[in-house]
């Protein structure tokens, strides 16, 4: 069929791909690197992104990478949300956890590369990358997808492909809430999709349904999660300022030796504010030719709320100007940790030669937390006794979440504080407003429901949140909040509505007024029912009864205006 249908498969609005392709990078003597193929053959994508999927599909020529490497890379849309499926997103983006609703405006790459000695090419070498591109941030289903299929590819090409593509066709929608059984290639992955409901702690799929799967299924315990330990390993000492930066979306420059590694710390570091959404853009994997290139590097303007990985050392002189770059190295063992980069001042920092470090001037506000240290066996030495990574990365996991919820949890009791009451709201008048959020009545009311009702760690709370407040992550947690709850203010007054006696109400009131609120019934009716307003089955029933009975009440010549046959 070459490929998957339009409306199907990695195409399709309700299949794992959401809206994306499969393609093929290759290395040309005379072009560089290549699209060679693309998955379904009529997924549109204009000259810029598929000149953008080429470079970043391809680790840098510093990187040295031989062999099979993973990396993900993150890219504008061009033409912005051109998507036809917004409905669709809209439903499971209600449902989805914030960090993992579908990208409106920004693809998601998941490239696996091979570079492999070939006499039978002139270059001498083998290079190619399968790159799945999606709007959805799985990235540890989609990298454990590539790696089931890429191989497999290499070896076989085109056909494989193919054969693939029908497979994903058949795919479950991806349901927040639902573990989903991916048939692919002879094998079935089992991964549950979170949901928005889910406790915040993280937990294995349960297998499902494993009797009537032959073979057993390949259970991923999330979607989503990276392997936190082995990403920050390296970095372990400063966790406490990164979060701080990450949380006051600081512009900060991470330069790895391999994209797989740039990649993956980007990943983890934007993981740290769950389940505070990441508000800025970052990029996993960036290169000089990607045509953000200028925007990002311009010293005509501050620089931008970007988190950017990076492998070409030309970054460190072109960025120098930027308040924050973290140079990992290949890891160095000390003991059972790698060595630990060290904190340096900006002034530091040298062209080219930079040795590991995070360079920044920046201070913590809070003080560092050693204990967290000794709970993952900081420098522990008995054999036997290490703990496997996926206990560190929960138990480092853990520590985050609970140290953004000691942070959120004031500004969340704060903001609920500003609801108008209950008993405030009337049927037929219009509900109050939501009061406006004052910051100086909320840091006043931090002496009393503060952070350290719930963390023990100690430092300069208030300067946190003052430098909090002018970030684009409060911007975006108090426009959300916003919404959020002047939904629940439309939907309180809708079930006031609803309970109150609509006879009596219609008794003194002329057509014009009637008719006026059968119009704004049916528009708050329609909202509930898109999941837009979180009211109760029951409730929308009434409203409809409501509906009816009101335009019943009105002469012949309006009802036929109103429902039309």
């Amino acid at each position: 069929r070459g490929g998957c249908s339009e409306r199907q498969g990695l195409n399709g609005s309700d299949r794992l791909g959401a809206a994306g392709c499969v393609c093929v990078v290759t290395f040309d003597l005379e072009l560089g690197q290549a699209l060679e193929l693309v998955y379904p053959n009529d997924f549109r994508l204009t000259d810029k992104e598929k000149s953008s999927i080429c470079y970043l599909s391809f680790p840098d020529s510093h990187s040295g990478c031989l062999g099979d490497t993973q990396f993900s890379f993150r890219m504008r849309q061009c033409g912005g949300q051109r998507s036809p499926w917004h409905a669709d997103d809209r439903h499971y983006n209600s449902r989805a956890p914030v960090a993992l609703q579908r990208e409106p405006a920004h693809y998601f790459g998941y490239v696996y590369f091979r570079q492999v000695k070939d006499s039978s090419v002139k270059r001498g070498y083998f290079q190619k990358s399968l790159v799945l591109v999606s709007r959805l941030p799985f990235v540890r289903l989609f990298q454990a997808l590539l790696s089931l299929i890429a191989p497999e590819y290499f070896d076989k090409l085109a056909p494989c492909l193919e054969a693939v593509c029908s497979e994903i066709d058949q795919w479950p929608a991806p349901a927040p809430g639902q573990t989903l059984n991916l048939p692919v290639m002879g094998v079935v992955v089992q991964v549950r999709i979170p949901s928005r409901v889910d406790k915040s702690e993280s937990s294995p799929p349960k297998q499902y349904d494993q009797e009537n799967l032959l073979p057993a299924p390949v259970v991923l315990a999330s979607v989503h999660e990276l392997d936190l330990f082995r990403c920050f390993r390296p970095v372990l000492t400063h966790m406490q300022t990164l979060w701080e930066l990450m949380l006051l979306g600081e512009p900060l420059l991470v330069l790895a030796p391999s994209p797989d590694v740039s990649s993956e710390m980007v990943l983890a570091l934007t993981s740290c504010l769950q389940p505070l959404r990441f508000c800025c853009d970052f990029r996993p994997y960036f290169t000089i030719h990607d045509s953000e290139f200028k925007e990002f590097t311009t010293r005509t303007q501050a620089p931008p709320n970007v988190v950017l990985g990076v492998t070409n050392p030309f970054f460190i002189k072109t960025l120098q100007h930027w308040p924050h770059i973290l140079r990992v190295g290949e890891p160095k063992m000390s003991g059972d940790l790698p060595k630990q980069v060290k904190l340096k001042k900006p002034s530091r920092l040298k062209t080219l030669d930079t040795k590991p470090g995070l360079y920044t001037a920046y201070t913590a506000h809070l003080h560092r937390d050693k204990a967290l240290l000794k709970r993952l066996g900081w420098g522990r030495r008995e054999p036997g006794k290490k703990r496997p990574s996926d206990v560190q990365s929960a138990l480092l996991r853990r520590h985050l979440l609970e140290l953004t919820q000691s942070f959120i949890i004031p500004l969340e009791h704060y903001m609920a504080s500003l609801m108008p009451l209950q008993k405030s709201i009337t049927p037929w008048k219009t509900p109050p407003q939501i009061q406006p959020f004052s910051q100086d009545d909320f840091l006043r009311s931090l002496e009393h429901a503060g952070p350290q009702l719930t963390c023990i760690l100690k430092g300069d709370w208030l300067g946190l949140y003052r430098r909090f407040f002018k970030s684009p992550h409060f911007d975006g947690w108090y426009r959300q909040r916003h919404k959020e709850m002047a939904l629940k203010l439309e939907a309180l007054h809708l079930e006031a509505i609803c309970e109150a006696n609509i006879e009596t109400w219609m008794k003194d009131k002329s057509e014009v007024e009637v008719v006026d609120l059968v119009l704004k019934l049916r528009e708050k009716l329609v909202r509930a029912q898109g999941h837009q307003l979180p009211v109760k089955e029951a409730t929308l029933q009434r409203a409809q009864l409501y509906i009816e009975t009101v335009i019943g009440s009105l002469p012949k010549d309006l009802q036929a205006v109103l429902c039309p046959p």
